[in-house]
């Protein structure tokens, strides 16, 4: 299962989606995410995943990375199903006392259910095709004008991508260490909730110690070649603009627009 999670991942390519500007990929991810939630009936949301499958297709990435995406999240998906399936109204399908199945309700969990894997599919797509370097610089452009307010922006996005970066590291090294306790005998699968919990204490003491070291080499490392923050530092390359990052915009312009007729002219489902 830790292998599956695939959080703050970046796979190197030269896809459309790669060589996107990281700021435009960042606008548009969280212009998309605003649609997928602003989507009331199956038009709009067929229109919505239409274009996200797109740019999974146009990304490069094999469809196996995102299917690693959406297994760790699989359990969420069912139970919110199961909710939403019982909260519908109308003439019940089937009922079992206060528990009532209706048509409905069966849209809703299926609308609930598409919106949360759309969410998890684009949201994985911006850290597969985006290096930790440029979204430190995207994030860091982006929220520029908070230095009005003198807010370290630097430093900010700094911290927000080391932690993203660090998150498949800590996997991985959680994984290294599992595996040796289950080598040494260690029973971490059997029995119930609370003997797996306890179990698990052989792990977690080695992953803090080891989160701790990997903390302090990175920052004498940062130490060792002169980091102070963000005053005075240039970079290496310059973001720009490029007729690519229009025409990602123009879609994402038409797509919310075709999102709105959509919810205009369509009753809503939910």
């Amino acid at each position: 299962m830790i292998r599956d999670i695939t959080l703050g991942q970046f796979i190197p390519g030269n896809g459309i989606v790669h060589r996107t500007d990281p700021r435009v990929k960042i606008i548009l991810l969280v212009a998309l995410i605003v649609l997928i939630f602003c989507t009331f009936n199956f038009a709009a949301l067929a229109l919505i995943t239409a274009a996200i499958l797109g740019i999974i297709v146009l990304s490069g990435i094999p469809v196996k990375m995102y299917f690693k995406s959406l297994k760790v999240i699989i359990f969420i998906i069912i139970i919110t199903s199961l909710l939403n399936m019982f909260y519908g109204t109308g003439e019940p399908i089937w009922q079992l006392g206060v528990l009532k199945l209706t048509l409905s309700g069966i849209y809703r969990a299926v609308f609930v259910s598409v919106r949360i894997i759309l969410l998890i599919l684009i949201s994985s797509c911006l850290t597969f095709t985006t290096s930790p370097t440029d979204l430190t610089d995207a994030i860091e452009r982006l929220m520029k004008p908070l230095k009005v307010f003198h807010i370290k922006v630097h430093e900010i996005a700094m911290m927000m991508t080391i932690a993203l970066r660090f998150v498949p590291t800590l996997l991985e090294e959680t994984d290294k260490i599992m595996s040796a306790q289950k080598s040494r005998g260690a029973d971490m699968e059997s029995g119930g909730l609370i003997k797996k919990v306890k179990s698990m204490t052989p792990v977690l003491i080695p992953l803090f110690v080891s989160a701790f070291r990997r903390a302090f080499e990175l920052a004498m490392a940062m130490e060792c070649r002169c980091y102070q923050g963000g005053e005075g530092r240039t970079r290496m390359k310059t973001l720009h603009v490029h007729r690519l990052d229009i025409i990602c915009i123009i879609f994402t312009v038409l797509l919310l627009a075709g999102v709105v007729l959509c919810d205009i002219f369509i009753a809503p489902i939910i």
